[in-house]
């Protein structure tokens, strides 16, 4: 009895898999769809991230330290060489006050000193009791005293209000534009100390004035592609404030030094933007420049979805029907791409069926539509 139930199970087991194999193979194949290489244009290109700054971009600072005054004119306003920013007021130091206080009564005494001789020396000499020479002696003396007085004099009102009588009362203490433009940022205020510019400082930054209407765009190129970019290469410009809108510009400056960033040489890159009267760009708007690295014209292409690469070699190859579901892989030599398309230089032809590797065709889904229907 166990037998004949072991028998009729192990039947029932192998009907079952006739069924099975039945149904798999009376299936419709697997069908792909497939593709053909065509003729385009493919641009290379970058994309460098920067900024937008004034070619011309000057900071006013004063020649003489002192505290802001008053300030005339603010961010933003458009003014022309020559024109008044601000007043510094002098604050004079002590010691070099008094010591420039002390020089001018030295000298006014050996003035004073000078003139008496002159006069003896004059009286004397018109009464011939001297010689000639000895007269110009005396007079020379008093000509010497009176010109270091007169410098002692200006040296003690340049340290006690900045500058001199007779010098232009605006020649320290007035700070005036030096160029024409507009006023970008003006760091301090109304009573800020302000050290004047001199040798061995930079002194402090009163107004910062740039000329707006000739900008250009700073960025910076990686290695990889700084070899493949040249003087005169022409940009698109797009600015980050501004949608939908490009400027052209012209590479004219690419770094001979690279700087390290992350790991990565960058060099930087500037570029002569054109403008126009749509929109006011101001500096420093944040930009993306696209730069053409490489550009063929109507050349064989294929999407660059259908490659497929060797596991060891990992190099590039496609299957191209040869028969009904039939495919045979073709090792490709490439060309250029720009992300999307990639040029063929050889391995197909423009007639060539290209299986699409991941894509089923139609076929198979609509049969198995109908069999699920029935």
């Amino acid at each position: 009895m166990k037998k004949i139930i072991l028998f009729s199970v192990i039947g029932i087991l192998f009907i079952a898999v006739l069924i099975w194999l039945g149904k798999k193979n009376s299936a419709s194949p697997v069908t792909f769809e497939t593709e053909t290489a065509f003729k385009t244009t493919i641009v290379n290109k970058t994309v460098v991230t920067g900024k937008v700054i004034p070619l011309e971009e000057v900071e006013i600072k004063p020649k003489i330290s002192g505290i802001i005054e008053k300030i005339y004119v603010e961010e933003g306003a458009v003014v022309k060489i020559g024109d008044l920013i601000a007043t510094v007021r002098v604050v004079p130091n002590v010691q070099s006050l008094n010591s420039a206080r002390g020089r001018v009564k030295n000298v006014k005494l050996q003035y004073d000193n000078a003139k008496i001789s002159f006069e003896r020396s004059k009286s004397l000499y018109e009464k011939g009791v001297i010689s000639r020479q000895d007269f110009e002696k005396a007079e020379l003396d008093i000509n010497r005293s009176s010109q270091d007085l007169k410098n002692s004099q200006s040296d003690y009102q340049i340290i006690r209000k900045g500058s001199a009588a007779g010098m232009g009362s605006s020649a320290n203490t007035y700070i005036k534009a030096e160029i024409s433009g507009t006023i970008l940022e003006i760091p301090v205020r109304k009573g800020h100390q302000v050290i004047e510019s001199n040798t061995f400082n930079a002194g402090t930054t009163i107004a910062i004035i740039a000329d707006m209407s000739q900008m250009i765009f700073e960025g910076k190129v990686d290695e990889a592609e700084v070899g493949k970019i040249k003087k005169g290469t022409m940009l698109d410009v797009s600015l980050g404030a501004i949608e939908n809108k490009t400027y052209p510009a012209i590479l004219n400056f690419i770094a001979p030094k690279g700087t390290e960033e992350n790991g990565a040489v960058q060099f930087k890159i500037k570029a002569d933007i054109t403008l126009d009267d749509e929109y006011f760009v101001r500096a420093n708007y944040s930009a993306n420049a696209d730069i053409i690295l490489e550009q063929k014209d109507s050349v064989l292409s294929i999407k660059e979805a259908l490659l497929q690469f060797h596991k060891k070699t990992e190099k590039p190859y496609v299957e191209v029907k040869i028969g009904d579901d039939e495919f045979e892989k073709r090792d490709l030599e490439l060309g250029i791409s720009d992300g999307i398309n990639v040029e063929v230089l050889s391995g197909v032809s423009i007639e060539d069926e290209i299986k699409i590797w991941n894509k089923i065709a139609k076929k198979k889904e609509d049969n198995n539509t109908d069999e699920e229907e029935d």
